[in-house]
């Protein structure tokens, strides 16, 4: 999600460059000669690569990943638009070939095969919906589909042991902060065969390529405990999917680093740095990142392109040789970012953009990587070598940490928003799994068992099994594989440290052990508000109040009360959504969690039992989350219309953000002493006569709390009164008749529905009356990505 402003910028970025560019020289007939700098590196670094090719077609003006698929909420909606053709060049002779062109279709992603004979790309025909892979052989013929399915194959690039890499939204999931679908990695056969996921990632891991030793270099964008606009950066794994690491940035917020590919007779790789939350089609400055620096130290990228300048799809042919594409034209760019127009769309074509140039020549094979998986297993296995080892782990001592939670990140079906709502109030936007927990030895080692392709996280616990330190980030191991770490938040460039007899290599990796009796994934409604009940709602209703403070289980138009109360109280700390990463021990989590220490005695006496604080604690470490079901999403929120005018005349001249005029937004009312800068806590619709901007005002004789000095309300008849409660009745009759996800009767929307059939969840002869379990409907879309162990395939590594 990218605020309006950042948008707006992004746009004008697109709308030109800073300054005029050099075109080429244009011949009579139509044909572009070499300009000078072309002329020069075609008999320089760009000798032997004389022809090149790219795709022409409609750039998209969503975030930078949305330019494929369908939206969420309008399906018929699509990420692209029509018209894709794939052309061939000559930079010498200008000479254009089109080998392919669609009106109606897509192009996009070519990349050369190493014979430099045939070329690999994305394309959809026109009139169908979907992109796949292809082969075209260079001169246009022999078009070939490789994938089939009804989910987009985008962004391939030849592996060196004969396989494809590739994105693909076979992952069946949505953007957990936008209305659009992801892209995981998967791989295939050269033909298209045995397709096999990669990455689980919840978002975007997209544009892989090949780097010289023979890792694939792609995207990865994730927010796990953090913030979900800043750490879109580059990541690296094996061609089997093992050996998941970052490569270059992932403590450098506010950057998209995409498109990245190697730069010949280098360790360095050049990409887009697409500002901020990223600019759409991948746009941005062009960078060069030397990860022999480290992989968190800003001075080891360095931008080529001059300031204000921004480009896509850089191919290097060195240093200070580069192809790049910007709106409808290819350009070639020395190492001081100048640049030379080489083609130019025509206007025949002019509502297509340039994409993705490539030369057209052949090139050697990477270096091939032997596969580590095994496909008989259903698991891997994952080595920690000292917990207290790392950074940010000052405080915690030897011996203190005796278990790991381990968590999964489970993804969304479907997404309605660019909030996290109704899920959290500016918190996670996913609901995380317990899996269970493993020991941790007294020398900080653990071993374990654990489930393939899944996106697991850690919580560190101690004796208490209160939270020590969390991961904030995630990690996935591959059928068969061992990976290992050094430590906690260790340096990526930090060999591990000699332990020659780690403690728990001494014995079989330990089995998850799962926590039987709480549930898997938290509901606040089903699991947390009845532990309230008992023990808090007494004191902190909306009639006692005690302390302005109601507990009780009150419907308000997004949660209920007491989830809006604890939540904007900051009576729970997750860190969730926050820029920095990597917190101090102890500063989020259930440690650092107040309301924890209202239940253990000291807090008038309250003090819950073993397991309910139990149940409250593991709320909090995963996600502390509203609803335990994504079919909340999109539904059941339901907006006051009220009379702000009549408010702001009543109640403004004390709660007004701009008191002394009168001209502050009412939604920004303070009640009992405390701001609330959300609408939806001031209003009950479980009991509308409860609601607070109703209660506060109301004198104690009518019934109400009277904690306003002037009393604005001193009976329920005031006109005033009438007119704000008659507004929340109307949302509470809504409310009332279109249900939410733990009321009886809840039925999810239309595209929750839709999308659970088309993902083979839901039967597709679903009647409008037929009961929907949606907690039973998520897990089964969760279970079905579950690995599925193949006997006798203990490698996916085809031939050449």
């Amino acid at each position: 999600m990218a605020s309006a402003a950042v948008l707006a910028s992004a746009f004008a970025a697109l709308t030109a460059l800073s300054a005029p560019p050099v075109f080429a020289a244009e011949a009579p007939s139509g044909r572009y000669a070499p300009g000078p700098m072309l002329a020069k590196f075609l008999d320089g670094p760009m000798k032997g690569s004389e022809e090149i090719i790219f795709a022409e077609r409609v750039s998209m003006n969503d975030h930078w990943y949305v330019n494929f698929g369908y939206y969420s909420n309008e399906p018929h909606r699509r990420g692209y638009g029509e018209g894709g053709r794939l052309l061939r060049m000559n930079l010498r002779t200008g000479e254009i070939k089109v080998l392919l062109d669609d009106p109606k279709g897509g192009v996009r992603d070519p990349q050369v095969h190493y014979d430099g004979r045939k070329i690999l790309m994305s394309y959809r025909k026109g009139g169908t919906e979907t992109y796949l892979l292809y082969e075209i052989n260079a001169d246009g013929s022999g078009l070939k589909q490789l994938t089939f399915g009804p989910d987009d194959d985008i962004e391939p690039a030849y592996l060196p042991d004969g396989g494809i890499v590739f994105s693909s939204a076979r992952c069946r999931r949505f953007v957990n902060c936008w209305y659009s679908r992801v892209t995981t990695l998967y791989r295939c056969d050269g033909d298209g065969s045995n397709i096999r996921m990669l990455s689980s990632n919840n978002d975007h891991d997209n544009t892989p390529w090949v780097l010289p030793d023979g890792r694939v270099l792609y995207m990865r964008w994730e927010y796990v405990d953090r913030s979900q606009v800043h750490y879109h950066h580059l990541w690296t794994m094996n061609p089997d999917g093992t050996a998941q690491m970052v490569y270059f940035g992932n403590e450098i917020g506010g950057i998209v680093m995409i498109d990245a590919k190697p730069i010949p007779g280098t360790n360095k790789v050049v990409a887009s740095f697409s500002p901020g939350h990223g600019i759409p089609e991948h746009i941005g400055p062009v960078a060069i990142v030397d990860p022999r620096k480290g992989p968190d130290v800003p001075g080891a990228a360095r931008y080529v392109s001059k300031k204000g300048q921004y480009f896509r799809d850089p191919w290097a042919f060195s240093e200070a040789c580069f192809l790049v594409a910007a709106k409808n034209k290819i350009l070639v760019m020395d190492g001081q970012g100048n640049t030379e127009v080489v083609y130019q769309t025509p206007e025949s074509h002019k509502h297509l953009e340039c994409h993705e140039p490539r030369p057209l020549a052949s090139r050697p094979r990477e270096a091939v990587i032997p596969s580590r998986v095994d496909l008989s297993k259903p698991t891997g296995r994952l080595v920690l070598q000292d917990m207290y080892a790392g950074r940010k782990v000052d405080g915690i001592r030897p011996g203190e940490v005796k278990k790991l939670l381990v968590l999964q990140q489970v993804p969304k079906p479907v997404n309605f928003s660019g909030g996290m709502e109704p899920l959290t109030i500016g918190g996670s936007f996913t609901l995380a799994q317990i899996v269970g927990t493993v020991p941790v030895e007294a020398d900080g080692s653990a071993y374990m068992e654990v489930p393939a392709l899944k996106s697991l996280f850690f919580v560190a616990l101690d004796e208490n099994d209160m939270a020590v330190k969390r991961m904030q980030s995630f990690c996935i191991v591959q059928p068969g594989e061992t990976i290992s770490c050094v430590g906690c938040h260790e340096h990526r460039g930090q060999a591990p440290h000699f332990k020659p007899d780690l403690a728990a290599l001494r014995r079989p990796p330990s089995v998850v052990e799962p926590i039987a009796d709480v549930p898997d994934v938290f509901d606040f409604p089903r699991d947390i508000q009845p532990i309230l009940d008992r023990h808090c709602v007494s004191c902190h209703n909306p009639d006692r109040f005690e302390g302005h403070v109601d507990l009780c289980g009150d419907k308000t138009p997004f949660y209920t009360i007491s989830y809006e109360t604890i939540v904007r109280r900051q009576l729970v700390s997750d860190g969730r959504n926050l820029p920095l990463g990597n917190r101090p021990p102890r500063s989020i989590g259930s440690s650092a969690s107040k309301l924890l220490k209202m239940v253990d005695g000291s807090h008038y006496g309250v003090q819950v039992s073993p397991h309910e604080f139990k149940m409250l604690r593991l709320w909090i470490e995963t996600s502390a989350t509203y609803p335990g079901t994504y079919a909340a999403l999109g539904c059941g929120m339901y907006h006051v219309h009220a009379p702000l005018q009549v408010m702001l005349d009543r109640c403004g001249e004390c709660h007004s953000t701009d008191a002394k005029n009168k001209k502050g937004d009412p939604l920004q009312l303070a009640f009992g002493g405390r701001p609330v800068n959300h609408p939806s806590m001031l209003y009950n619709l479980s009991r509308p006569e409860k609601s607070m901007v109703l209660m506060f005002p109301l004198s104690k004789e009518a019934g109400g709390l009277g904690l306003c000095r002037n009393v604005p309300f001193k009976t329920t008849d005031d006109p005033a009164y009438q007119q704000i409660l008659a507004a929340v009745r109307r949302a509470s009759a809504e409310l009332q008749t279109h249900k939410r996800f733990d009321m009886p009767g809840f039925r999810p929307n239309e595209h929750y529905i839709r999308e659970m059939q088309r993902f083979g969840i839901l039967p597709r002869d679903l009647k409008p009356t037929d009961a929907i379990d949606v907690y039973a409907a998520d897990r089964a879309y969760w279970r079905s990505f579950d690995y599925q162990p193949q006997p006798n395939q203990a490698s996916d590594i085809g031939g050449p």
